[in-house]
Protein backbone atom coordinates (compact mmCIF):
# COMPACT_ATOMS: atom_id res chain seq x y z
CA UNK A 1 0.00 0.00 0.00
CA UNK A 2 1.12 3.49 -0.34
CA UNK A 3 2.12 5.09 2.64
CA UNK A 4 0.96 8.15 1.85
CA UNK A 5 -2.71 6.40 1.96
CA UNK A 6 -1.44 4.96 5.51
CA UNK A 7 -2.57 7.18 8.32
CA UNK A 8 -1.05 7.79 12.27
CA UNK A 9 -2.66 9.09 15.06
CA UNK A 10 -0.28 10.11 18.07
CA UNK A 11 -1.94 10.31 21.47
CA UNK A 12 -0.20 12.55 24.48
CA UNK A 13 1.58 15.56 25.12
CA UNK A 14 2.79 18.91 23.18
CA UNK A 15 5.24 20.96 24.79
CA UNK A 16 7.32 23.99 24.08
CA UNK A 17 10.68 23.43 25.08
CA UNK A 18 12.98 26.29 25.97
CA UNK A 19 17.14 25.12 25.71
CA UNK A 20 19.94 26.43 27.54
CA UNK A 21 23.46 25.70 27.10
CA UNK A 22 24.65 25.83 30.14
CA UNK A 23 28.48 24.36 29.11
CA UNK A 24 28.28 22.83 32.75
CA UNK A 25 30.15 19.28 32.83
CA UNK A 26 28.66 16.41 34.83
CA UNK A 27 29.68 15.83 38.05
CA UNK A 28 29.44 12.43 40.40
CA UNK A 29 29.24 12.39 44.03
CA UNK A 30 30.52 9.33 46.18
CA UNK A 31 27.41 7.31 45.57
CA UNK A 32 28.05 7.59 42.01
CA UNK A 33 24.51 9.78 41.64
CA UNK A 34 25.71 11.82 38.37
CA UNK A 35 24.52 16.02 38.16
CA UNK A 36 24.70 19.06 37.05
CA UNK A 37 25.70 21.64 39.98
CA UNK A 38 24.71 25.36 40.30
CA UNK A 39 26.32 27.40 43.06
CA UNK A 40 23.36 29.14 45.28
CA UNK A 41 23.88 33.23 44.59
CA UNK A 42 26.19 32.87 41.01
CA UNK A 43 25.32 34.19 37.94
CA UNK A 44 25.88 31.56 35.15
CA UNK A 45 26.68 32.52 31.58
CA UNK A 46 25.40 30.07 29.39
CA UNK A 47 26.51 29.54 26.00
CA UNK A 48 23.31 29.57 23.92
CA UNK A 49 19.55 29.46 24.13
CA UNK A 50 17.02 27.77 21.75
CA UNK A 51 13.32 27.81 21.40
CA UNK A 52 11.74 24.35 19.77
CA UNK A 53 8.62 22.49 19.93
CA UNK A 54 8.70 18.65 21.73
CA UNK A 55 6.40 16.25 23.78
CA UNK A 56 6.05 13.07 23.19
CA UNK A 57 3.14 12.96 20.60
CA UNK A 58 4.03 16.00 19.15
CA UNK A 59 7.69 14.42 18.26
CA UNK A 60 6.41 11.26 16.82
CA UNK A 61 3.43 12.78 14.72
CA UNK A 62 6.03 14.93 13.07
CA UNK A 63 8.36 12.16 12.72
CA UNK A 64 6.03 9.96 11.15
CA UNK A 65 4.78 12.81 8.78
CA UNK A 66 8.28 13.49 7.45
CA UNK A 67 8.73 9.71 7.29
CA UNK A 68 5.57 9.97 4.73
CA UNK A 69 2.61 8.78 6.31
CA UNK A 70 -0.48 10.73 6.97
CA UNK A 71 -0.03 12.28 10.50
CA UNK A 72 -2.29 13.13 12.96
CA UNK A 73 -1.81 14.82 16.98
CA UNK A 74 -4.31 14.28 19.89
CA UNK A 75 -3.54 15.96 23.02
CA UNK A 76 -4.32 19.22 24.46
CA UNK A 77 -2.94 22.72 24.03
CA UNK A 78 -3.82 26.52 25.63
CA UNK A 79 -4.24 29.49 23.71
CA UNK A 80 -1.30 31.23 24.87
CA UNK A 81 1.65 32.33 22.51
CA UNK A 82 3.26 28.68 23.12
CA UNK A 83 -0.08 26.67 21.92
CA UNK A 84 -0.17 29.09 19.49
CA UNK A 85 3.46 28.06 18.46
CA UNK A 86 3.13 24.37 18.97
CA UNK A 87 -0.20 24.16 16.54
CA UNK A 88 2.24 26.52 14.03
CA UNK A 89 4.84 24.18 14.22
CA UNK A 90 2.44 21.24 13.51
CA UNK A 91 0.87 23.02 10.64
CA UNK A 92 4.01 24.01 9.11
CA UNK A 93 5.52 20.19 9.51
CA UNK A 94 1.95 19.17 7.73
CA UNK A 95 0.62 17.60 10.85
CA UNK A 96 -3.27 17.08 11.27
CA UNK A 97 -4.12 18.94 14.26
CA UNK A 98 -7.59 18.76 13.83
CA UNK A 99 -7.98 16.32 17.20
CA UNK A 100 -6.24 18.50 19.33
CA UNK A 101 -8.17 20.41 22.30
CA UNK A 102 -7.94 24.13 22.88
CA UNK A 103 -8.25 25.02 26.45
CA UNK A 104 -8.93 28.52 27.47
CA UNK A 105 -7.10 30.64 29.88
CA UNK A 106 -4.50 28.01 30.68
CA UNK A 107 -0.68 27.62 30.30
CA UNK A 108 0.41 25.31 27.97
CA UNK A 109 3.12 22.65 28.57
CA UNK A 110 6.21 24.24 28.84
CA UNK A 111 10.23 23.05 29.95
CA UNK A 112 13.09 24.73 30.20
CA UNK A 113 16.00 21.98 29.52
CA UNK A 114 19.31 22.61 31.04
CA UNK A 115 21.68 20.84 28.80
CA UNK A 116 25.47 19.83 29.43
CA UNK A 117 28.38 19.42 26.97
CA UNK A 118 27.62 15.86 26.70
CA UNK A 119 24.38 16.23 25.60
CA UNK A 120 22.59 14.87 28.71
CA UNK A 121 20.43 17.35 30.20
CA UNK A 122 17.95 18.22 33.30
CA UNK A 123 14.61 19.17 32.26
CA UNK A 124 12.17 21.46 34.19
CA UNK A 125 8.90 21.16 33.14
CA UNK A 126 5.48 22.48 34.42
CA UNK A 127 2.44 19.65 32.50
CA UNK A 128 0.62 22.52 32.01
CA UNK A 129 -2.99 22.13 29.83
CA UNK A 130 -1.27 18.45 29.08
CA UNK A 131 -3.05 17.31 32.56
CA UNK A 132 -6.39 17.95 30.68
CA UNK A 133 -6.24 14.64 28.17
CA UNK A 134 -8.79 12.60 29.55
CA UNK A 135 -11.97 10.15 28.61
CA UNK A 136 -13.73 13.84 28.05
CA UNK A 137 -11.37 15.32 25.59
CA UNK A 138 -10.35 11.94 23.54
CA UNK A 139 -12.18 11.50 20.38
CA UNK A 140 -12.62 8.33 20.07
CA UNK A 141 -14.46 8.65 16.76
CA UNK A 142 -11.16 10.42 15.07
CA UNK A 143 -8.55 7.86 16.57
CA UNK A 144 -10.61 5.12 15.44
CA UNK A 145 -9.73 5.93 11.92
CA UNK A 146 -6.63 5.93 12.02
CA UNK A 147 -4.53 2.79 10.59
CA UNK A 148 -1.92 3.05 13.49
CA UNK A 149 -1.62 4.94 16.63
CA UNK A 150 1.25 5.68 18.57
CA UNK A 151 0.13 6.00 22.54
CA UNK A 152 3.00 8.30 24.35
CA UNK A 153 3.71 8.97 27.70
CA UNK A 154 0.58 10.14 29.70
CA UNK A 155 -0.22 11.82 32.77
CA UNK A 156 -1.94 10.43 35.69
CA UNK A 157 -5.49 11.47 34.62
CA UNK A 158 -5.06 10.66 31.12
CA UNK A 159 -4.03 6.81 31.88
CA UNK A 160 -8.25 7.24 31.83
CA UNK A 161 -8.72 7.02 27.92
CA UNK A 162 -6.90 3.59 28.20
CA UNK A 163 -10.20 1.91 28.33
CA UNK A 164 -11.71 3.35 25.37
CA UNK A 165 -8.63 2.94 23.26
CA UNK A 166 -8.62 -0.81 23.91
CA UNK A 167 -11.93 -0.96 22.67
CA UNK A 168 -11.08 1.07 19.70
CA UNK A 169 -8.10 -1.35 18.89
CA UNK A 170 -10.13 -4.51 19.89
CA UNK A 171 -12.76 -3.91 17.05
CA UNK A 172 -12.71 -5.65 13.60
CA UNK A 173 -10.24 -3.79 11.20
CA UNK A 174 -9.19 -1.39 14.24
CA UNK A 175 -5.81 0.17 14.34
CA UNK A 176 -2.62 -1.41 15.28
CA UNK A 177 -0.58 -0.07 18.63
CA UNK A 178 2.84 1.36 19.33
CA UNK A 179 3.07 2.17 22.83
CA UNK A 180 5.76 4.27 25.22
CA UNK A 181 4.45 4.15 28.67
CA UNK A 182 5.25 6.41 31.01
CA UNK A 183 4.31 7.61 34.67
CA UNK A 184 1.60 6.23 36.20
CA UNK A 185 1.61 3.17 33.67
CA UNK A 186 5.05 1.90 34.83
CA UNK A 187 4.55 2.15 38.06
CA UNK A 188 1.59 0.08 38.44
CA UNK A 189 2.86 -1.98 35.84
CA UNK A 190 1.15 -5.26 35.05
CA UNK A 191 -0.62 -5.06 38.25
CA UNK A 192 -3.01 -2.78 36.69
CA UNK A 193 -5.89 -4.57 34.65
CA UNK A 194 -5.96 -1.81 31.99
CA UNK A 195 -2.04 -2.34 31.52
CA UNK A 196 -2.23 -6.09 30.87
CA UNK A 197 -5.51 -5.68 28.55
CA UNK A 198 -3.70 -2.88 26.36
CA UNK A 199 -0.46 -4.93 26.01
CA UNK A 200 -2.87 -7.48 24.46
CA UNK A 201 -3.98 -5.05 21.42
CA UNK A 202 -0.03 -3.88 21.50
CA UNK A 203 1.98 -4.37 17.86
CA UNK A 204 4.77 -2.40 19.57
CA UNK A 205 5.89 -1.66 22.93
CA UNK A 206 8.96 0.66 23.77
CA UNK A 207 10.34 1.24 26.96
CA UNK A 208 14.26 2.39 28.03
CA UNK A 209 15.91 -0.05 30.05
CA UNK A 210 14.97 1.79 33.84
CA UNK A 211 11.27 1.45 32.48
CA UNK A 212 11.41 -1.87 31.57
CA UNK A 213 12.41 -3.14 34.62
CA UNK A 214 10.21 -0.98 36.33
CA UNK A 215 7.06 -2.18 33.95
CA UNK A 216 7.58 -5.85 34.35
CA UNK A 217 9.01 -5.63 38.43
CA UNK A 218 11.80 -7.56 36.15
CA UNK A 219 15.52 -7.70 37.43
CA UNK A 220 17.24 -8.32 34.15
CA UNK A 221 16.38 -6.65 30.72
CA UNK A 222 15.74 -10.37 29.50
CA UNK A 223 13.30 -11.08 32.50
CA UNK A 224 11.47 -8.28 31.50
CA UNK A 225 11.45 -9.03 27.79
CA UNK A 226 9.93 -12.76 28.72
CA UNK A 227 7.36 -11.50 31.11
CA UNK A 228 6.51 -8.76 28.88
CA UNK A 229 5.73 -10.97 25.88
CA UNK A 230 3.77 -13.56 27.86
CA UNK A 231 1.99 -10.50 28.70
CA UNK A 232 0.61 -9.91 25.32
CA UNK A 233 3.15 -7.68 24.00
CA UNK A 234 3.91 -8.56 19.93
CA UNK A 235 7.20 -6.75 19.68
CA UNK A 236 9.07 -5.26 23.11
CA UNK A 237 12.04 -2.97 22.09
CA UNK A 238 14.41 -1.56 24.91
CA UNK A 239 16.74 1.23 24.50
CA UNK A 240 19.76 1.24 26.42
CA UNK A 241 21.72 4.77 25.87
CA UNK A 242 24.92 4.14 24.52
CA UNK A 243 24.83 0.39 24.93
CA UNK A 244 21.89 0.33 22.08
CA UNK A 245 18.81 -1.35 21.95
CA UNK A 246 17.37 -5.04 22.23
CA UNK A 247 14.31 -6.34 20.80
CA UNK A 248 12.02 -9.30 20.87
CA UNK A 249 9.41 -11.11 18.85
CA UNK A 250 8.12 -13.32 21.94
CA UNK A 251 10.88 -15.74 20.42
CA UNK A 252 14.32 -14.17 19.22
CA UNK A 253 16.22 -11.71 21.31
CA UNK A 254 17.43 -9.42 19.11
CA UNK A 255 20.27 -6.73 19.46
CA UNK A 256 21.78 -4.00 18.10
CA UNK A 257 25.13 -1.59 18.70
CA UNK A 258 24.56 2.38 18.43
CA UNK A 259 26.38 4.07 15.59
CA UNK A 260 29.89 4.17 16.03
CA UNK A 261 31.50 7.54 16.45
CA UNK A 262 27.83 9.25 16.62
CA UNK A 263 28.41 13.09 17.64
CA UNK A 264 25.97 13.80 20.66
CA UNK A 265 24.57 17.18 20.94
CA UNK A 266 21.46 16.89 22.64
CA UNK A 267 19.89 13.60 23.94
CA UNK A 268 16.24 15.33 24.18
CA UNK A 269 13.34 13.23 22.40
CA UNK A 270 15.94 10.59 20.98
CA UNK A 271 13.47 7.72 22.30
CA UNK A 272 10.73 9.20 20.59
CA UNK A 273 12.64 9.31 17.58
CA UNK A 274 13.84 5.35 17.99
CA UNK A 275 10.04 5.15 18.23
CA UNK A 276 8.95 6.95 14.83
CA UNK A 277 11.71 5.00 13.02
CA UNK A 278 10.69 1.58 14.21
CA UNK A 279 7.11 1.73 13.63
CA UNK A 280 7.93 3.27 9.87
CA UNK A 281 9.65 0.30 9.67
CA UNK A 282 6.88 -1.94 10.84
CA UNK A 283 3.98 0.02 8.62
CA UNK A 284 6.56 -0.57 5.74
CA UNK A 285 6.35 -4.19 6.84
CA UNK A 286 10.05 -4.59 6.72
CA UNK A 287 11.86 -7.55 9.85
CA UNK A 288 12.65 -6.67 13.16
CA UNK A 289 15.90 -6.21 13.00
CA UNK A 290 15.75 -3.78 10.27
CA UNK A 291 13.23 -1.88 12.49
CA UNK A 292 15.60 -2.17 15.55
CA UNK A 293 18.08 -0.39 12.46
CA UNK A 294 15.62 2.45 11.39
CA UNK A 295 15.02 3.47 15.11
CA UNK A 296 18.83 3.46 15.96
CA UNK A 297 19.49 5.59 12.83
CA UNK A 298 16.46 7.87 13.32
CA UNK A 299 18.12 8.43 16.98
CA UNK A 300 21.56 9.01 16.06
CA UNK A 301 20.08 11.87 13.87
CA UNK A 302 18.10 13.43 16.41
CA UNK A 303 20.45 13.45 18.94
CA UNK A 304 23.12 15.23 16.88
CA UNK A 305 21.12 18.83 16.87
CA UNK A 306 19.75 20.87 19.38
CA UNK A 307 15.56 19.77 20.05
CA UNK A 308 13.68 16.69 19.67
CA UNK A 309 12.71 17.49 15.95
CA UNK A 310 15.48 19.09 14.25
CA UNK A 311 17.24 15.63 13.19
CA UNK A 312 14.11 13.51 12.40
CA UNK A 313 14.38 12.11 9.17
CA UNK A 314 12.29 11.96 5.99
CA UNK A 315 11.44 8.73 4.16
CA UNK A 316 14.14 8.95 1.33
CA UNK A 317 16.48 10.19 3.86
CA UNK A 318 15.80 6.67 5.95
CA UNK A 319 15.78 4.54 3.03
CA UNK A 320 19.51 6.02 1.98
CA UNK A 321 20.83 5.90 5.50
CA UNK A 322 19.75 1.66 5.72
CA UNK A 323 21.46 1.04 2.67
CA UNK A 324 25.20 3.51 3.86
CA UNK A 325 24.74 2.24 7.46
CA UNK A 326 26.37 -1.04 8.29
CA UNK A 327 24.23 -1.83 11.72
CA UNK A 328 24.74 -5.55 12.68
CA UNK A 329 21.88 -7.04 14.83
CA UNK A 330 22.62 -10.23 17.06
CA UNK A 331 20.27 -12.82 17.07
CA UNK A 332 19.76 -15.22 19.97
CA UNK A 333 16.71 -17.55 21.71
CA UNK A 334 15.11 -15.53 24.06
CA UNK A 335 14.38 -18.63 26.25
CA UNK A 336 17.19 -18.39 29.62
Amino acid sequence: MDRSALSTMSIGGATFDLFVRTGRTLTSDADGRVSVCFPLGSKVRVRGICETCGGGAANTAVGLKRLGFRAGFCGIVGSDQWGEKMLENLKREGVDSSCATIVEGETSSFSVILSVETGERVILYEPGTNAHLHDVTFDRERVALANWVYLNRLLEQGCEIEDDLTAILAAEGGPHLTWNPGGCQLEVGLDASNNRRLLQHTDLLLLNREEALTFAKASSVDEALRTLSAAGARKIFVTDGRNGSIATDGVKRYSCRVIPATVVVDTTGAGDAFGTGATWALLQEFDLPTALQAGTINAANVVGAIGAQAGLLTDIEMRERLQQVHLDVEVSSLTP
